[in-house]
């Protein structure tokens, strides 16, 4: 485990990069074999649109990555957070870490991100992709990198995580959100059994309902117990979900890259259903 730590800790950025990259052309590939939705679409140019958002994730995350590292400094030199109070083995204290992050850096930012407006408006840019598909997991507004990151930060400080143990759980998030997004469809007892700890598939095709309350459930990024601890977890049939969000259902309006950035800006829609007042 150790070992696997100080790799994590020197890890080259194109390693990480070709990781990614990896990914999301291992479940593209199998989304041409196994769909689980048959999606008439122009897929490059979905793509396209996808992976631009990727690459203003990754530029935006590696200017912030200095402030992990500093936060993952500070917790190791001062033995702060549950990582240097736990005399537990050090793969069960990895484990740990990995949960905290996932709990405090995806879940709880992604759960505000639905309750607070100005954060919604942000996130609203992953929502609006109607087709998605393994390119969707880093479909995000360049601004909302910015509160992941700080939310991830709080996170570093909770857990105590070393830095090597921070880029795994990235490294664990970017490969488990290409999985749980890709259009492909396992048997419904494997998905099920996935998704007894980790988020599946059919279970994270459930947020991407265009209305609500289903965009307001199964917010997990890697394990899905937090939505089954704080009651956020919903079952939906796969075959009957419409992905989008309903105030953006215009091609112009979630097909175009200068828009979609523009949206955050705009003036607010209120989604059918919406917890949000009109302001």
């Amino acid at each position: 485990m150790q070992a696997i730590i100080n790799f994590f800790e020197t890890i080259p950025s194109w390693q990480r990069a070709l990781i990614l990259a990896s990914g999301i052309s291992f479940f593209w590939i199998l989304e041409g074999i196994i769909p689980v939705k048959k999606m008439i679409y122009q897929k490059w140019k979905h793509a396209g649109i996808n992976i631009f958002f990727t690459l203003t994730t990754v530029v935006v995350n590696f200017a912030l990555a200095f402030a992990m590292s500093m936060s993952a400094s500070y917790v190791v030199e001062q033995r702060f957070g549950f990582f240097h109070w736990l005399n537990v083995p050090l793969w069960l204290n990895v484990l740990i870490a990995i949960m905290i992050l996932d709990l405090v850096g995806a879940y709880f930012i992604h759960w505000l991100q639905h309750k607070v407006k100005p954060l919604w408006r942000f996130h609203l840019i992953h929502h609006t992709d109607t087709h998605i598909d393994s390119t969707t997991a880093n479909r995000h507004h360049p601004g909302e990198s910015v509160f992941r990151a700080a939310f991830t930060s709080l996170a570093i400080f909770i857990s105590g995580a070393p830095f090597g143990v921070v880029m795994l759980y990235q490294t664990l998030s970017a490969f488990l959100s290409q999985f749980n997004h890709a259009n492909i469809k396992l048997p419904n007892w494997l998905d099920n059994a996935i998704s007894w700890l980790i988020v599946s598939p059919n279970m994270h095709k459930v947020h991407h309902h265009y209305q609500q309350p289903y965009t307001d459930t199964n917010y997990g990024n890697i394990f899905s117990i937090w939505d089954k601890i704080f009651f956020t977890y919903t079952k939906k049939d796969v075959a009957a979900l419409n992905y989008g969000v309903d105030t953006h259902m215009q091609p112009n309006e979630h097909s175009d890259i200068k828009n979609l950035l523009a949206i955050p800006f705009q003036t607010y829609r209120t989604p059918e259903g919406s917890k949000f007042a009109e302001k």
